[in-house]
């Protein structure tokens, strides 16, 4: 037998907060309010593609584990060995999967530390690492903003004439500059102002998103479910009967109600009870209100190596990302959408080596390429919506990444 590479695990003492102990583009993370996960260096990485690629990372993850010599006196989710993911929203497209060589994680009084190798416990950084701010040339994306409301016109109609209940249209927007992007900062940016999102960052691909697509932990699943939205004015006095429009529209009802089935019929076959709310509640973020809603299941014992895995591959897509029917709404986004999705809409977060973790849908998000930041963002189309308020809807679900390049 080969020499397995020792994994270590122990409590952690003070430290900076999560964010500020990252400092390079090899940072990893995955934070909403203090808890959560940040982690460096990769020990090692994988693409995979194709309409296996959720078995296919299963299988390499379980391959790497096989390679360690796991001590780890904390237990408990998101301890011991971690794996980030990355994956795409379509099948032919790349999925990103690193697992890191050192982790620090929070939970409530709890931190930690694991690293992988030989070495000593990995001395933490005391100062946060310096920002750097860059200029940016802003480029309309795949689709000029005329363009985009052409083919939502036309997704309408589809609908109106067809058996296409939703489909979600997304579009992207580009930001081009000649220094090197500190994702870090995006990161810091982004935390201050959407503290109720999941702040994450895995291999160029950086956001907050506010839907979390899974969480699995000692059996227990939970998704929390977004659809239908309305952008805030910053007055409360507005807002809050704006709120309250939000939660009797009956276009966004219809929007969220596709939504929540999806979920909640891709988990009944591995629960052994499910429950969703009979009404959806309104998620205030800095500049959106969104109807949530969140849906639990306990995962049936008698059925085996039901993992994080196992369920990405049954919700991903969701009608939240897609539409419904599913295979429909995916037809005509590939033939009006106008653009390559690559990671964005697709499930982002970390996976431990229990098979226990917390995937999110990668949202309100940018990926960073070569010289630029490609920033996405899509609107559910139902039979009620109208290209001009949804052209308004997807700049609203911009303005947190926009906000995030900005200096200051």
């Amino acid at each position: 037998m080969s020499h397995l590479i020792p994994v270590t695990t122990t409590l952690l003492g003070g430290h900076l907060p999560l964010l500020d102990l990252l400092s390079d583009d090899t940072s990893l993370s995955w934070v909403r309010g203090d808890d959560g996960l940040v982690a460096w260096g990769e020990h090692a990485r994988v693409s995979v593609f194709g309409p296996n690629r959720f078995r296919d990372a299963r299988n390499w993850w379980h391959e790497q584990l096989k390679t360690f010599s796991i001590s780890n006196s904390v237990n408990g989710a998101g301890t011991g060995p971690v794996l980030f993911s990355s994956f795409s929203f379509s099948e032919d497209e790349e999925s990103i999967l690193i697992i890191p060589k050192v982790v620090i994680g929070k939970r409530g009084n709890k931190d930690w530390i694991t690293w992988i190798g030989t070495q000593g416990q990995p001395e933490l950084p005391t100062t946060a690492a310096p920002e750097r701010v860059s200029e940016f040339e802003w480029q309309s994306g795949s689709l000029s903003a005329s363009e985009w409301k052409e083919r939502v016109a036309q997704a309408i109609e589809i609908i109106k004439s067809d058996d296409l209940d939703k489909v979600v249209l997304a579009r992207d927007l580009v930001a081009k500059t000649d220094s090197e992007i500190d994702v870090v900062r995006i990161l810091r940016k982004l935390a201050a102002h959407y503290p109720q999102t999941w702040i994450f960052t895995v291999a160029g691909l950086v956001g907050a998103t506010p839907e979390l697509l899974l969480r699995l932990n000692r059996g227990m699943v939970t998704s929390r479910v977004l659809a239908g939205t309305i952008r805030k004015t910053g007055d409360d006095a507005q807002d809050l009967p704006l709120a309250a429009s939000l939660a009797r529209s009956s276009k966004d009802l219809e929007e969220h109600e596709y939504a929540v089935r999806s979920v909640a019929h891709s988990l009944e076959p591995f629960c052994s009870s499910t429950n969703v709310p009979e009404a959806p509640f309104v998620l205030h973020l800095e500049n959106v209100m969104h109807l949530a809603t969140d849906v639990t299941g306990v995962i049936t014992e008698a059925i085996n190596h039901v993992d994080v895995f196992t369920l990405i591959e049954q919700l991903h897509p969701s009608a939240a990302v897609c539409g419904t029917p599913t295979q429909f709404a995916r037809n005509v986004i590939q033939n009006l959408e106008g653009m390559k999705r690559a990671r964005y809409a697709g499930p982002v977060g970390w996976i431990d080596a229990r098979g226990d973790g917390e995937i999110g849908i990668a949202l309100r998000c940018g990926l960073i390429e070569a010289g630029q930041i490609r920033l996405f963002a899509g609107c559910g189309i139902v039979a009620g919506s109208n290209p001009d308020d949804e052209l308004a809807e997807s700049e609203a679900k911009l303005l947190p990444m926009k906000m995030s390049l900005e200096r200051g």
